[in-house]
């Protein structure tokens, strides 16, 4: 006869499971928090139209889904991270860093757009890495491998040289993205959304 029960079997915790389950159910909420933050009708259109201009230059539907995708969950973790007072007085500082270097890069974005024959890809690449590397400080304690892996996908993704080159040319498609991502952009900015 069979014992009922193998020795080997992992023990049981309730405890354990239980912190599973609200796991789960408190990201699926906070997934629905963010997601209602980022679909009010700027961050949306402007999801849209990066969407649009990634697809166009990458040539495929899933790997811009996953590029948009990637930028949604960074900013629902660090904005969890960051609503739960998870961060330390220094990473506190490096959230005004990161806050003032990408208010830098999107000033400097859509001032390209608006002043003719002022793009300059190499500053606009460097502000993006610049927000980066800064992001990675910030959640070097907090977020795993995967969530970093993401962030280097978004931001390598738009600092990518010839994306912004593409971006800021002549091509009609992307003109026409381009001025709806810096309105919504200029929107965002004057709100102090940005």
């Amino acid at each position: 006869m069979q014992p009922l029960f193998n020795q080997r079997q992992e023990s049981f915790n309730s405890r354990s499971l239980a912190l599973q389950a609200q796991k789960k159910i408190l990201s699926k909420m906070a997934t629905m928090v963010v997601a209602n933050m980022l679909t009010d009708d700027t961050s949306s259109e402007i999801l849209d139209e990066l969407y649009k201009t990634s697809r166009e230059f990458t040539k495929s539907k899933k790997e811009a889904h996953k590029i948009i995708k990637d930028v949604i969950k960074i900013a629902l973790k660090i904005g969890i991270l960051y609503r739960n007072h998870q961060f330390s007085p220094e990473e506190l500082d490096t959230v005004e860093r990161f806050k003032k270097k990408m208010n830098q890069a999107a000033m400097t974005a859509v001032s390209f757009y608006e002043v003719e024959y002022t793009f300059d890809m190499g500053i606009l690449s460097e502000l993006l890495l610049e927000c980066r590397d800064l992001l990675h400080n910030l959640v070097e304690q907090h977020l795993t491998p995967r969530s970093h892996a993401r962030i280097d996908h978004v931001f390598n993704h738009f600092a990518r040289g010839e994306f912004l080159v593409e971006l800021y040319g002549d091509r009609e498609e992307y003109r026409l993205s381009l001025r709806k991502i810096c309105n919504g952009v200029n929107k965002l900015l004057d709100e102090g959304t940005l």
